[in-house]
């Protein structure tokens, strides 16, 4: 029976795509170097270029300095992403519901997220859910990432577990669900729209708390 649930973070417990929106919003209107581009304009283009992630900011201030001929140095825009975006941080909805059930019902929780550790770390407090997780993974501090098998198997590890005991709860179905069933976890799919086409996974959520109905009907408590 489940003793844990380790979730991933962007795109599962952190509303990327609408805090990246509000921070990107929120960045043109503070900085007057931007005002001559078109709010709007801006906003998009930086969330193409972001690719939901999957390109670091780095890269998509080169290009949006080099495309709107900004005075600013990409350099600072970064700093300023860095420093700002946890102030946008938006968790899904139920997110605080979710995690005391699942603590107050006696299971190990644990995350495991690809991305810079203090930038990550800054993002899971503005959340306010540090205090759920019993272990936390963030790629560049443990030097693996998702989907490596040893960063799950380094969760398991410190969580006191076995792969049979856990589920992982994530939006990619490769780096997410494939990589922690290869492990010998079950996989468990938070629905995601931009991805499409069938993959194996043991179950898919669309709010948060549908895991807790999942488990109940599992009768999956820790004890």
């Amino acid at each position: 029976m489940f003793k844990a649930i380790i979730f991933d973070l962007d795109g599962t417990l952190l509303d990327r795509m609408t805090s990246l929106k509000a921070f990107v919003e929120h960045q043109h209107e503070r900085l007057p170097e931007l005002h001559h581009i078109d709010k709007n304009e801006y906003v998009n283009r930086f969330i193409t270029l972001d690719q939901r992630g999957y390109v670091w900011k780095d890269k998509v201030y080169q290009q949006l300095k080099l495309e709107f001929e900004l005075v600013l140095q990409w350099e600072d825009l970064l700093e300023d992403y860095m420093e700002q975006f946890r102030a946008h941080c938006v968790g899904f909805p139920n997110l605080h519901e979710l995690l005391t059930y699942l603590k107050q019902s006696g299971f190990k929780l644990g995350l495991i997220t690809n991305g810079y550790g203090a930038f990550q770390t800054k993002n899971t407090e503005a959340l306010g859910i540090m205090t759920y997780f019993d272990a936390i993974l963030v790629s560049e501090i443990e030097g693996l990432r998702k989907p490596e098998p040893a960063i799950f198997h380094r969760a398991l590890d410190r969580l006191g577990v076995q792969p049979s005991e856990a589920a992982y709860v994530g939006d990619h179905p490769h780096n997410d669900v494939w990589a922690s069933r290869s492990v010998g976890m079950k996989g468990i799919w938070k629905e995601d729209v931009h991805f499409e086409g069938d993959f194996e996974r043991d179950y898919t959520i669309r709010d948060l708390m549908d895991l807790k109905d999942y488990l109940e009907k599992l009768g999956a408590g820790s004890e």
